[in-house]
């Protein structure tokens, strides 16, 4: 698979995509996780600009599956997508991050990790480290798509205006990775079974919610048609797991 597509993209995308990867080098066990054959790199055309998207994904005893994509669309677009999905007998979060540049301008950064249970609220022992993090103030905040309701009081989705703002947000994005990671490590797996549907009811939800993202599947059906388009954000983005399966 191509490995050029990073160095072609936003200088910001380019450092949040190297440090996400070291963070999780550094905090997780990490190993291969199989992805489609023929969704590992993909291209196409979006009227008439060249398309490339670049899926890395790993898997961790905590993690059914970790996702890096990157895309870009000609001299456009830029994009970085990462979710970081748990093993649904594991009650964590899933830490969520994306950035969006348009023509060299960052038009949106968005950060969080989404609860999985019924109160929509995060387990206690996040609660004390996210409320320890520094303050971070931004120019200009985005208001929540309407499907909106997965995400956390914790989360940061904002339009960085200057490099300081830039500098920021990898540096809350990097924290929050840092702080689920060292969680995760230490969390033992759910043992009960109504544990274990709660945790997988609130991880397909999260699915479903995300899956009506219209800006994005718009853009897959404009280049690839909407049957394709369906299943990458089934299959890819937004994949859920039915039931535990053994590692």
């Amino acid at each position: 698979m191509p490995t050029s597509l990073r160095a072609k993209q936003h200088p910001l995308i380019r450092q949040l995509a190297d440090r996400i990867e070291s963070t999780w080098q550094e905090h997780l066990n990490l190993s291969p996780y199989q992805i489609p054959h023929d969704l590992g790199y993909v291209e196409g055309n979006l009227e008439g600009e060249r398309l490339v998207i670049e899926n890395r994904c790993h898997q961790t005893p905590q993690f059914r599956k970790i996702h890096l994509e990157l895309a870009q669309v000609g001299k456009n677009l830029d994009i970085l997508h990462c979710v970081m999905f748990p093993h649904p007998d594991y009650d964590l979060p899933i830490f969520g991050a994306d950035i969006v540049c348009g023509r060299g301008v960052i038009s949106a950064a968005i950060v969080d990790l989404s609860p999985v249970d019924r109160s929509r609220s995060l387990p206690t022992s996040y609660q004390l480290p996210l409320f320890g993090l520094p303050e971070v103030k931004f120019a200009q905040v985005r208001d929540l798509p309407a499907w909106g309701d997965i995400f956390s009081d914790y989360c940061l989705f904002v339009r960085p205006v200057d490099a300081d703002e830039e500098a920021a947000f990898v540096e809350y994005v990097l924290s929050m990775l840092t702080i689920h990671c060292q969680i995760a490590s230490h969390t033992q797996p759910a043992t009960s079974a109504p544990a274990i549907a709660t945790i997988l009811a609130g991880q397909k939800y999260y699915c479903d919610r995300q899956q009506q993202n219209d800006k994005t599947r718009r853009v897959l059906e404009k280049s690839f048609g909407t049957e394709w388009a369906d299943r990458y954000m089934t299959t890819m983005l937004f994949d859920y797991a039915a039931k535990v399966v053994a590692c």
